[in-house]
């Protein structure tokens, strides 16, 4: 089993327990009555190089992070940093992350909220939207062609935009093809977990001009940063560099002054 399968494998076990709880008729209930949600897509294509600052305790690869007690502090620390939208990692088991964090995070701050996990079902993506997310990943590798247009669908019906994350040509090519308008290019092979951040330089031209362009993981820097801007990025998607500084919002401001 590779890693992302086994973290998807966890993330329905998981899932399983919480539609035992609460059926989908009221959870899809609960993300009709919920705000409306935001519009990120203004704040990632602006004139400097957008960023999505995520609340991440651990990760597979680097194992416990950071020590986040209070994510709403953190998330809004990140607002007044400048960031363009705040991710927030729900997944339990390898990220230590919760629905209930975005819930904080959400009233927290007025910035989009990304809800990021191992989203392959609609009752996921109403989750979401109740929760208060914004945003919402779909990762390329985890779902069919059809799932992949499936959840879209939903997504947009919803209001929820979908950032769609490729690791091969193939998925960026998968994912255009779906009608997504945010691509993000993952930086690490799901396989030897390893980063290299060439490869958002090699994919991110083949990603039509149009399309929201989000480089993420190994960004680790300022000159990281400054490197997938040169290569195309609109927007870089940063969590271990951010939940393992001092000072976040001076982290965040320095990045969002990139042009």
């Amino acid at each position: 089993m590779s890693v992302l399968e086994d973290l998807v494998a966890g993330a329905q076990a998981d899932l399983a327990l919480r539609v035992e709880r609460t059926p989908l008729a009221e959870v899809a209930a609960a993300a009709e009555r919920a705000l409306g949600a935001l519009d990120p897509l203004p704040g990632l294509t602006a004139d400097r190089l957008a960023v999505i600052a995520e609340v991440k305790r651990s990760s597979p690869s680097k194992g416990r992070l950071a020590e986040i007690s209070d994510p709403a502090k953190l998330a809004s620390s990140y607002a007044r940093g400048g960031a363009a939208a705040v991710s927030v990692l729900t997944e339990g088991r390898r990220f230590g992350g919760s629905l209930d964090d975005l819930r904080q995070v959400r009233a927290a701050i007025q910035a989009p909220v990304l809800r990021k996990d191992f989203i392959v079902t609609e009752y996921q993506l109403y989750e979401a939207r109740a929760a208060g997310a914004d945003m919402a990943l779909l990762i390329v590798a985890a779902l069919s062609a059809q799932q992949l247009r499936s959840l879209l669908k939903l997504g947009r019906e919803l209001g929820l935009t979908l950032l769609v994350e490729a690791h091969t040509g193939d998925e960026v090519r998968c994912g255009i093809d779906a009608g997504a308008r945010l691509i993000g290019v993952n930086n690490r092979n799901l396989k030897t977990m390893a980063v290299e951040l060439a490869q958002f330089e090699r994919l991110a031209q083949a990603i039509p001009a149009g399309v929201v362009k989000v480089a993420e993981s190994g960004i680790l820097t300022v000159a990281d940063a400054q490197r997938m801007r040169w290569a195309g990025a609109d927007a870089v998607l940063v969590g271990e560099a951010l939940v393992r500084t001092g000072d976040p919002e001076r982290a965040v401001r320095e990045l969002s002054a990139i042009k």
